[in-house]
């Protein structure tokens, strides 16, 4: 019998924790199991919940960080500390639901696959704008970068030991996930599901957040926008260019003075906006840079019940 880690990143998910421990044990009834609960520095009442069913259930396993390190930080602190045959990606707040699992665990068996990934088809109860920009971040990602996102791709994703440890090997600290999955390749299955709502508790996901973190996959997948940068600062030398040519021999042939002041500053300050927007490109890759040569680590813990020789940084 195979042995399965379920990794749950835990942010101010006081409400949750135990809700989504029921669950998981009304469907795991015939597989050996444990659950690696990240305590991602929540301000809330969280790591103590955490505490008191990790004292009740010998197969709860936990992790807190010193601070919030982020979501991506506590999927590569879960990853490493499982000790699984398969590894499960989940939320605590059962948006991801417990019921597939057994599905995800009998392809991963029974067919030929290493990845067994969950995809919403729908997003019943989330903000149109929200489901508006998401749809336009999977079209735009996959038109400028070399990498293919599944829409409606989630996090939910079971695997075999090899592929964690190939994300592992990837020990970036600017970190995209549903990137690095499709990066390391392996053949992946994908099981539809209807989107669910929170079971309790609130998302700690804000519009800017999600943008940040939009913003990041981008840029650790694809320099299009420094190309982009260089074809409109192209384009517009070529125009300004032109339009002094014309200028020029319209005050030659027609002693025509130089006309319009509006269109001069409406000029100069489109031309402003596009030359700081490409700094600002170039300036977000830069800064990505400098957080890479840093070496920092990508977590750090404060606390586990996990028994290691070296758990203190990763």
């Amino acid at each position: 019998m195979v042995f399965l880690s379920i990794v749950i990143p835990c942010f101010n998910e006081e409400e949750s924790v135990g809700i989504f421990l029921e669950e998981i044990q009304k469907t795991l009834t015939d597989c050996d199991y444990e659950i690696i609960y990240i305590n991602d520095g929540s301000t809330d009442n969280t790591l103590n919940k955490i505490k008191d069913l990790s004292n009740e259930n010998n197969n709860v396993k936990f992790i807190s960080f010193s601070r919030n390190f982020g979501k991506e930080a506590a999927i590569f602190a879960g990853l490493k500390f499982a000790k699984g045959d398969y590894i499960t990606l989940m939320d605590a707040d059962l948006q991801h639901p417990p019921s597939l699992l057994p599905q995800m665990l009998n392809t991963l068996q029974n067919e030929d696959c290493d990845i067994v990934a969950a995809r919403r088809v729908s997003r019943k109860g989330e903000p149109k704008l929200k489901s508006f920009f998401s749809h336009g971040f999977y079209k735009f990602f996959n038109r400028i970068s070399k990498m293919n996102l599944i829409d409606g791709a989630t996090d939910y994703r079971t695997m075999t030991r090899q592929v964690a440890d190939s994300i592992l090997e990837l020990n970036e600290y600017n970190r995209f996930s549903k990137g690095l999955f499709e990066w390391v390749g392996f053949e992946t299955r994908w099981i539809e599901y209807e989107n669910v709502e929170r079971a309790a508790g609130e998302t700690t996901w804000s519009f800017w957040g999600l943008l940040h973190y939009s913003v990041e996959g981008i840029v650790a997948f694809t320099t299009a926008p420094l190309s982009i940068s260089i074809l409109l600062g192209t384009v517009f030398s070529a125009i300004a260019f032109i339009y002094m040519i014309i200028i020029i021999v319209k005050y030659l042939l027609y002693s025509d003075p130089v006309q319009g002041f509006a269109t001069i500053m409406c000029a100069v300050l489109f031309l402003g906006g596009i030359q700081l927007l490409s700094i600002g490109a170039l300036g977000t890759y830069l800064g990505k840079t400098y957080k890479e040569t840093k070496n920092r680590p990508i977590f750090i813990v404060k606390e586990t019940n996990i028994e290691s020789e070296e758990y203190e940084a990763g």
